[in-house]
C-alpha cells in the first residue's frame, strides 16, 4: 500500500495537543491510542471470524456465514438455535 506524506496543520496539531493534555498524555500516546481503537479491515475480518467460531463453539450450533453476517447477530443466533432445538425429536416422548 502506497503511503503519502501529509502535513498536519497547526490547527490540528493544537487540537491534538489539547486533547492529549486533557487526558494526561503526549500527542504520540494519544495518536497511538486512537490508532489502537480503530482496527484495520483485516483485523475486523479476523475478529468476525473469531466471534463466529466462538459462537459456534459456545452454543453448539453451526451458524452459516450468511446467518452470522446479519446486523442482528444475537437475535439471529437465538432464532437459529430455537429452530434447530425445535427440530430435535423430543427425548421424553413415548
Amino acid at each position: 500500500m502506497a503511503r503519502t506524506t501529509v502535513q498536519v496543520t497547526k490547527q490540528t496539531r493544537d487540537h491534538l495537543a489539547e486533547l492529549a493534555e486533557e487526558r494526561g498524555l503526549s500527542i504520540g500516546q494519544l495518536v497511538a491510542a486512537l490508532a489502537a481503537a480503530q482496527p484495520t479491515a483485516a483485523q475486523r475480518a479476523e475478529q468476525v471470524d473469531a466471534a463466529r467460531a466462538h459462537a459456534r463453539e459456545v452454543i453448539g450450533v453451526d451458524v452459516s456465514d450468511e446467518e452470522f453476517a446479519s446486523l442482528d447477530v444475537l437475535g439471529n443466533l437465538r432464532r437459529i438455535a430455537a429452530e434447530k432445538v425445535l427440530a430435535v425429536p423430543d427425548r421424553d416422548a413415548p
